[in-house]
């Protein structure tokens, strides 16, 4: 029998779902290939664009976070490319196992667990190997709760470099500031259990015109996670495959319920809880 009580749910993601998000998703399936979902993704991705904080191109995938990350590695690399990827926990080291799987050639750069990365520790590094085409970092890691100084590193790798960069976001996009446009990150992957308030099962990535640059030669094998595809597909209103219907109701409704309280309240209303938990007080 179904638990239908509330739950003090405690954990970074899955989060609890409010009531009229839950209440969102029930409504009865569509067909994907018609007018209507075409209508349902235009107003999703533009509203994902204001919480990503850019003007650059942005798909929904049916997959989880991971997916995401797995999409903007196998987009713009090939095997045997130099890349750095950093990490200080658990997700980071998943960062790292995706991109070897992969065949890249990776200088692995560890920092402490529960502290933040240094950015001229990366300096060093770019400067030393000049061959590295793209740098991976997590923003918030979700195993330590660090939050790391993203906009610093992209100032090194991108303002310093001319370097990719790929950013895994998915515990701080829309729970904190991630000005994609602003920080010139390449690609940005996250999920939709965390800030956005509904199950699992989605993913969202943003696209930089150099992203897709590198896309045109990166050589890694992709299929389900070819963002030409969905490219290709959302200009007709649809996706390649079948997507997660329920939850992209629910993705409307909470991308409705983030903006008409402004991303600048949802920052800080984060901002206030972490000051008054237990472990910062």
């Amino acid at each position: 029998m179904p638990n239908t009580m509330p739950q003090n749910l405690r954990t970074p993601g899955p989060t609890p779902i409010p009531v009229d998000i839950n209440e969102a998703m029930s409504d009865p399936m569509i067909n994907h290939r018609g007018p209507e979902f075409g209508e349902l993704i235009a107003k999703t991705t533009q509203q994902l664009k204001q919480v990503f904080m850019t003007k650059n191109d942005l798909y929904i995938l049916t997959a989880s976070g991971t997916g995401s990350l797995e999409a903007a590695i196998v987009n713009t690399l090939s095997p045997g490319d130099r890349v750095i990827a950093a990490t200080a926990g658990a997700f980071g080291d998943r960062f790292v196992d995706m991109v070897e799987a992969y065949g890249a050639d990776v200088k692995r750069m560890d920092f402490e667990w529960g502290s933040p990365m240094d950015p001229n520790e990366i300096r060093k590094v770019l400067m030393a190997e000049p061959e590295i085409k793209a740098v991976l970092v997590t923003h918030n890691e979700t195993s330590t709760g660090v939050t790391h100084p993203v906009e610093e590193i992209a100032q090194v790798v991108k303002g310093e470099f001319d370097k990719l960069l790929l950013v895994d976001a998915v515990s701080s996009l829309g729970c904190i500031p991630l000005p994609v446009d602003a920080w010139d990150c390449d690609m940005v992957g996250t999920a939709s259990q965390k800030g956005f308030m509904i199950p699992p099962g989605l993913s969202f990535i943003s696209v930089s015109e150099r992203a897709w640059e590198a896309q045109q030669t990166a050589k890694m094998p992709r299929f389900y996670f070819d963002l030409s595809m969905a490219k290709e597909y959302l200009a007709t209103g649809q996706t390649p495959f079948t997507p997660n219907l329920s939850a992209m109701y629910g993705l409307s409704k909470a991308l409705d319920v983030l903006l008409e309280e402004g991303m600048e309240n949802v920052f800080g209303r984060h901002s206030a809880l972490l000051l008054n938990s237990p472990a910062t007080t």
